[in-house]
Order: structure tokens, then sequence, then C-alpha cells
């Protein structure tokens, strides 16, 4: 059990994933819970929107047209982050002094690749919480697809890929042209942002799928740091550790199945954020069993009916996925483990959120709420999708 003096002292907590500290603060929280009390949210939304660039046979902002889709569509973002073709960029080396300090100081390198968007399903008034496991697995297929197709061709789970694409059926409007076979990427980075709250420009039910020529920040320290473990610990691996440790403690545990853990991690810096981790061995989402892909689904599925019901409105949040880069060794590959994270911002009702803003910006980051009280109130808010009863 964990040390209950944590319950009332400052503290820090370590996270293993990337390698950093936050502060927490649970005396904050020794009063009786007075959250906002507000009316349950009703989904107000149409079915169909006729000025939804996402909505099927939609025109969108350049002028193509959505195919009469059923569930997932895929396109390439009609305003991409990074583009495949761009004007070159060879930053000058010079044996001046002065310029090698300003060379060392102001590094820039080029960044190229391409992002697409992927709808959920065809209803513009849903979300992944309306939605069943079964409706879900089609958007993990076509995560799959997609993944699938960029690997390169020397990649350690390239028999893992074409097996998971002959035991997923192609799917016309989820399909993507990958890029030339000359521009390899690197990664591939999935995530979700829903609600204007966190900045979703458009509420119909989306994603994005970032593919880049360079290994980002976040999934990169977390390589490093899972790397490091294995080197350090008899070739362990540290989410394979972790689940063992969350499972035999069952303290921030909020679901799980036979292929999946959900938790509150030890070191969440988001107030109801959770980690969503295989318990086997997973690299990618090519090594997932047709039932592990339903069983990730359900996963899915609870974290964000549960979110949904925790203050009884459509709760905000992003997600993303971090796997395997698309261009890797081996050992890169056998360092990876596939799990997702969801960093939600509400803290005590639908309007009052927890910003990171002050000692977060300026020292470290900074919770009230402990993991365990979060993981405790997330258990609570299993059942039936509250708004279904409203309807």
């Amino acid at each position: 059990m964990t040390d209950k003096v944590l319950d009332d002292i400052s503290h820090r907590r370590y996270n293993p994933l990337n390698g950093s500290w936050l502060l927490v603060s649970p005396h904050r929280t020794k009063r009786p819970w007075q959250g906002q009390q507000e009316a349950p949210a009703l989904n107000k939304l149409p079915e169909y929107d006729p000025q939804c660039y996402l909505c099927p046979g939609n025109k969108r902002a350049q002028g193509d047209s959505n195919p009469q889709y059923k569930n997932t569509f895929a396109f390439v973002n009609d305003y991409s982050a990074v583009k495949e073709e761009q004007q070159e960029y060879h930053p000058e080396k010079n044996s001046n002094g002065e310029d090698d300090i300003a060379s060392l100081l102001l590094q820039a390198q080029p960044a190229i690749g391409r992002c697409y968007v992927l709808t959920f399903s065809a209803k513009h008034d849903t979300t992944l919480a309306d939605m069943s496991a079964s409706e879900i697995v089609p958007v993990i297929e076509t995560w799959t697809r997609i993944y699938a197709s960029h690997l390169s061709s020397s990649h350690p789970l390239q028999a893992a890929a074409q097996r998971a694409l002959s035991e997923i059926p192609p799917n016309p409007d989820g399909e993507v042209e990958p890029p030339k076979k000359e521009l390899q990427l690197r990664y591939m980075q999935i995530f979700e942002n829903k609600g204007a709250a966190m900045g979703c420009s458009n509420p119909h039910p989306h994603c994005q799928i970032w593919t880049t020529s360079t290994l980002p920040e976040e999934p990169g320290k977390e390589l490093v740091q899972m790397t490091k473990y294995h080197r350090e610990h008899k070739g362990r691996h540290l989410l394979e550790d972790y689940v063992k440790v969350e499972m035999a403690k069952n303290e921030r545990v909020v679901w799980q199945n036979d292929a999946f853990l959900v938790v509150c991690p030890w070191w969440a810096v988001w107030p109801f954020e959770v980690l969503v981790i295989a318990k086997r061995h997973v690299r990618a989402l090519v090594e997932l069993t047709p039932e592990e892909r339903l069983q990730f689904a359900e996963a899915v599925q609870e974290v964000t009916r549960r979110y949904d019901n925790l203050f009884e409105t459509n709760f905000p949040y992003s997600s993303g996925i971090h796997q395997a880069p698309l261009d890797c060794t081996e050992e890169e590959a056998e360092m990876s483990w596939f799990h997702m994270h969801f960093y939600p911002p509400l803290l005590r009702s639908a309007t009052v959120r927890k910003f990171l803003v002050g000692y977060e910006l300026m020292a470290e980051p900074q919770r009230d709420i402990t993991p365990e009280q979060a993981a405790a109130r997330l258990r609570d808010c299993g059942g039936k999708l509250y708004r279904k009863s409203l309807q």
C-alpha cells in the first residue's frame, strides 16, 4: 500500500517514463468536495450538419467532397502542420568564432511529413463515449492499416504488419496512400483533441495522424527512459514492471481486462489523467490480435464513458498513442511498449479546469487531488452513459 503519510503532506513524485518530477499537494483537498453543481449536459448536435466539413458528402475547406462513408474516413489534412515537399534548408557552417557560437545556440532542422484526419463515425453528434466497443474496432483497424502502410521495408515489425493487413478487411474510405518509398518517415503520432477546451475546431468525432521525418520529444524521451531501464534492470521492461506493481497494489487501477490495464498513473500531472497499457509486450498496433483490438476498444470506451459520467458532460481531453517508430532499429522496436495517454483538463466540474500556469510553467508540474483519489472517482463512474438516460 502507498504510505498513508503521502495523503497528508506535500511531496514530489517521479515519472520514470520521461525522467521528470512533479509536486503533489494533497492537503489542499482536505475539505468537503464542493465542486460546482451543474445540470447534466445533453448532446445537442444534429446527427448530420450540412456545414460540417467532416460529415459524409459535404465539401471540405479546400473544395474536395467527402464520400458517403459509413464509419471511418481518412484524408490528408487540408492544413497540414508538416508537408512532404518544401524548400530545402541547409544551415550554414562557418569557421568564424562568433558564427560558430551562433550555430550552437540558434539551431534548426527541416521537418517534413504528412498529416491525416480520420473520422470515427459518420454521425456528427457522437463521440467515442457514445460508441460501443464493436463500433470503435473499425477505428483501431484503420489506425493499424495506416501505421502498417507507413513502416519501413526493413522494420522489425514488417511480418506482424503483413499479418495485420491480411486480418483486417480493407475500407476504401479509411485507406490512405503512403508517401513515396524514398520518403521514409520516422514516427507516426495518432492523437485526438476532444472539445473546444482542447482547441478542437470541429465537434465531428475525429482524430489526427501526423507522420514526421523526426522522432518527437515526448515519445523520444520515453524511448530513452525505457531503454535505460531495460539496460539497468537485467532486461526487464519498464511498463511491464509498472503493470505488475499497479495490479498488485490496486490503488490507482480504474479498469482492466485480459489485455489492457487502465490506471491513473503514480506520476499523473492532470487531475484525471489516465494511462492505458498493454499487459503483454505489444510494440505497436500491428501486433495486436483481433481479440486484443476488441479489448483495446473496450478500454478506450471505458475511459471515455467514465470521463463523461464524472461531471455529466462531454468531457474534453487530449489523447495519444505511443508505439514503435515507423523507422527504427531492432533495439528501438524491442524497447517500445504500446500505451495510450489521456490528458483531461477538468478539475472540479464541467467548467472548472486545471491550468498549467505560474509554478507549473516556471518550476515544475503540480497537482492537488492525488492519482489514488482520481482513480477511486473514475472507478465509481462506470455503468450506463449518463446522457442515455436523459434522452
